[in-house]
């Protein structure tokens, strides 16, 4: 099954923990550090109150210094800037219209930053790659897909079980990008 059709069958708590995903493997990019989506993470499990999604939600852009999306002119590394709206864009409700607008939004946005990041993917669009066709992608970003394709599938699959083994997916996918900027960053 390809990513749009993963996400389009998602129920709420999958379509959260995509979009949530996607963030957590991005977040490098802000500065941020290993724990600071824990607690969006903690409200997805079993009695988890939906409700006090909002207000954690709100503690992250205050922690992250994400409330405020930036211009693009204003931030000279357009994948951060993905990453601040991707962040300002996170629905305020937790619930499945608005989580599948943010999951969506925030796979594109993710595949687009490891594009960035990565100039050896080809010319396909990011789309083409969420829909299947994944020839010429490079490695980065391949990996990138597989990541947000495991997390879907294992929430599907699990449910909230799937939920630890969805989360050390996306560590792992953070550690990964946080070595690629570490080398841009020593190349500059």
């Amino acid at each position: 099954m390809s990513l749009v059709e993963l996400i389009a069958q998602a129920d709420e708590r999958g379509l959260a923990a995509s979009g949530l995903a996607c963030l957590d493997r991005c977040v490098p990019l802000l500065g941020g550090d290993d724990e600071v989506l824990r607690p969006l993470w903690a409200n997805l499990v079993d009695g988890g109150d939906a409700g006090a999604w909002g207000g954690l939600l709100d503690q992250v852009r205050a922690r992250l210094g994400g409330a405020d999306v930036m211009a693009a002119e204003d931030v000279e590394d357009e994948a951060a800037l993905l990453v601040r709206r991707m962040l300002a864009a996170a629905p305020a409700l937790r619930s499945a219209p608005e989580t599948r607008v943010w999951a969506d939004a925030c796979s594109v946005a993710a595949l687009q930053i490891h594009r960035l990041l990565d100039l050896a993917d080809d010319a396909d669009s990011v789309e083409a790659r969420r829909t299947g066709r994944t020839e010429g992608m490079s490695p980065l970003v391949a990996a990138e897909l597989r990541r947000q394709i495991t997390v879907l599938e294992l929430l599907a699959e699990h449910g909230t079980g799937g939920l630890r083994r969805a989360l050390d997916v996306s560590t792992e996918g953070r550690r990964v990008l946080r070595a690629v900027v570490s080398r841009r960053a020593r190349q500059a």
